[in-house]
């Protein structure tokens, strides 16, 4: 699919958008647009993956990548495979002097520039963010010849659909938003409450793993960060050997337990590697965030840097970088903060929204599912969203990161429900996610 570049230009550059399609051979009732997330996600992928649970269906699945992303055009691009590996096994900047801050932030304009050069120019980028891929998903509900828009949006994928929401109220047909983005909440603040749910998610797994000994954290839930701590902070200096060529970084170790938060399934292989680890050797826990580094940073960062606010102030990124430390003690690397400009201070566009409640005048009621126990997307969020939308909450008891099309009835059969006959569940509906086929009330 063919959409301009920048809208505000139809007729200048344009950009390609990767679309897949898995039509229905029963009675249709339109498209089922599908976003996995990120930003850094590939729609297409998700589409041929999930089109296993959604297809046979009354919807066409299809998924798209977003501008810039996977198998669209211009890519988002920022770094080699090879930079990147060298930039995951780089020791940490840890020198918080004048000299060590000139050398963070000369490193960050050689990576803003090679992101500049490598997709395509600043318009590549400064047309990048959130508000741009929902006016191309709305080229997309015409070019499917939907009337209106059915959408099913994971985590990111939340802020996408209420910002196609707030853009296009009247396009909307339903809405399922599962693992809530509160638009309203500024960068900073998001940061830390994602943070601060990671620190609880790592708990409750540390709780679990103390019942399955020998656990490598210990049988005290609440000596567990310390424990990691003992068991990551030397790789700052001292990187454990991974295999053939490889290190694994603090970097690393810390991205491997953060994957490994999202979903319950990866406690047993987390405790694998961080047995392993105890022995000196980081294979394991490198294989787990190789897999995380699937996702496309590069597009994750420049989406980001598209949409977010930023500070351009060294002592605020440096409070903000203190105050995350101490939302999640079990990734403090226990160096000093270095007080520098980010990537998004530096960036050559403007950001292209700002946060705020979303104003959606005729929008239908949407439903948003919130997991309670939620790492990346704190359950306040979807409380928030739910309101600001006037949509409906669904309550799910448990600590994965995101619920529909997981194998949990009581989730999958109210989103059935909504999506096919516009059905809501009741108000203060809850599921859980234990025992594995749900139960609600």
């Amino acid at each position: 699919m063919e959409v301009p570049l920048d809208y505000a230009q139809p007729d200048g550059r344009t950009a390609q958008i990767a679309v897949l399609r898995r039509a229905t051979d029963r009675p249709r009732i339109g498209s089922l647009v599908i976003n996995p997330g990120g930003p850094g996600g590939s729609g297409v992928q998700a589409a041929a993956v999930m089109s296993a649970t959604f297809g046979g269906g009354p919807f066409d699945v299809v998924g798209f990548d977003p501008r810039g992303i996977g198998a669209s055009t211009p890519r988002l691009d920022c770094l080699t495979p090879a930079e990147t590996a060298a930039e995951r096994a780089a020791p940490m900047d840890i020198d918080p002097s004048p000299a060590g801050v000139a050398q963070v932030e000369a490193e960050v304009r050689e990576f803003v520039a090679k992101c500049v050069e490598r997709s395509g120019g600043v318009d590549v980028l400064a047309n990048a963010g959130t508000r741009d891929v929902a006016r191309d998903m709305d080229v997309l509900r015409a070019v499917l010849g939907d009337a209106e828009l059915t959408y099913l949006g994971y985590s990111y994928g939340t802020f996408l659909g209420s910002t196609y929401a707030e853009m296009f109220p009247r396009n909307v047909r339903a809405m399922v938003l599962d693992g809530a983005i509160d638009p309203a909440a500024p960068s900073a603040a998001e940061e830390i409450a994602q943070m601060t749910a990671f620190q609880r998610a790592f708990e409750v797994y540390a709780a679990d793993c103390a019942q399955r000994p020998p656990c490598p954290l210990g049988a005290d839930p609440a000596a567990a960060t310390a424990a990691f701590q003992e068991l990551a902070r030397p790789l700052v200096a001292d990187p454990a050997p991974a295999g053939p060529g490889r290190t694994l970084s603090f970097g690393d170790a810390v991205t491997a337990v953060t994957a490994s938060l999202y979903h319950p399934s990866g406690w047993t292989e987390l405790t694998a590697g961080l047995a392993e680890l105890r022995t000196g050797s980081g294979a394991k826990l490198l294989a787990i965030a190789d897999r995380y580094h699937e996702l496309d940073q590069d597009a994750f960062t420049i989406v980001h840097c598209a949409d977010d606010e930023r500070t351009g102030d060294r002592d605020a990124n440096a409070a903000l970088a203190a105050r995350v430390r101490a939302a999640a003690p079990f990734l403090d690397p226990g160096v000093p903060v270095v007080p520098a400009l980010g990537v998004c201070d530096m960036w050559p566009a403007s950001p292209t929204s700002t946060p705020h409640v979303p104003h959606a005048p005729g929008l239908p009621p949407v439903l948003v599912v919130a997991t309670t126990g939620a790492p990346a997307t704190p359950f306040a969020a979807g409380i928030a969203l739910a309101e600001a939308l006037g949509g409906r909450l669904l309550t799910v008891e448990g600590t994965q990161h995101g619920a529909v099309g997981q194998g949990w009835s009581c989730i999958d059969d109210i989103a059935a429900d909504y999506l096919v006959e516009l059905t809501l569940p009741p108000e203060g509906t809850t599921c859980s996610t234990t025992p594995a086929t749900g139960v609600a009330r």
